[in-house]
């Protein structure tokens, strides 16, 4: 029995040693980028500013050449997305806050004008749908049969798997991986004190 306590304490101990490792990679990131300025709209969830290609974090919008349906009749929903994008933007300066990069070099970024967030108001609008966060703002969206559900469409991951585009993942919501750690950390640390203390 005594053998048995000794190896789980062990094994606690090494997961609570790869836990704190993994805790302080992620403190070691640093700050977030942040860049401001006047920002070129490329797509419903994609912009450059100050010569960086940023992809709006936690959320994906339709491809340009991507068609909805819409009352029975095709919807040019890509185009649609960009040209709201632009237009939230206006020529307001835009400041992004990126929390690192996608498999394609793009900075995954929060951007905002003034106070408003544009990913969030993407997906509240209709625009753009959860992908990764903004799971409310979507809620709202589809309830109220805003943009995309107003009628039918793929899944832009979905058209892009389709049709030949680039494969992406969800974005992870930032501070995910360190509130996770630190949660599973605590639980480590009450087991560990449990077999330690009988």
């Amino acid at each position: 029995m005594k053998q048995m306590l000794r190896i789980i304490r062990d094994l606690l101990l090494t997961t609570l040693i790869l836990l704190f490792l993994g805790l302080v990679v992620v403190r070691l990131e640093g700050p977030a980028e942040v860049m401001s300025g006047r920002a070129r709209v490329v797509d419903g969830d994609t912009l450059v500013l100050d010569g960086e290609r940023i992809r709006l974090a936690g959320i994906d919008a339709p491809e340009l050449r991507q068609v909805c349906q819409r009352e029975q009749r095709d919807w040019p929903c890509g185009t649609e997305a960009r040209s709201h994008l632009a237009a939230l933007i206006g020529d307001a300066q835009t400041t992004c806050e990126a929390g690192g990069s996608d498999k394609y070099g793009r900075l995954l970024a929060v951007c905002k004008v003034a106070d408003r967030d544009l990913n969030a108001a993407m997906v509240d609008g209709g625009y753009a749908i959860a992908f990764g966060n903004y799971a409310a703002e979507e809620a709202a969206a589809r309830q109220k049969r805003l943009g995309l559900w107003a009628g039918t469409f793929d899944a832009p991951r979905s058209w892009r798997q389709t049709h030949g585009g680039m494969d992406e993942i969800p974005h992870i919501p930032e501070g995910w991986l360190g509130s996770a750690i630190s949660r599973i950390g605590g639980w480590v640390g009450n087991a560990m004190s449990k077999v330690w203390n009988g």
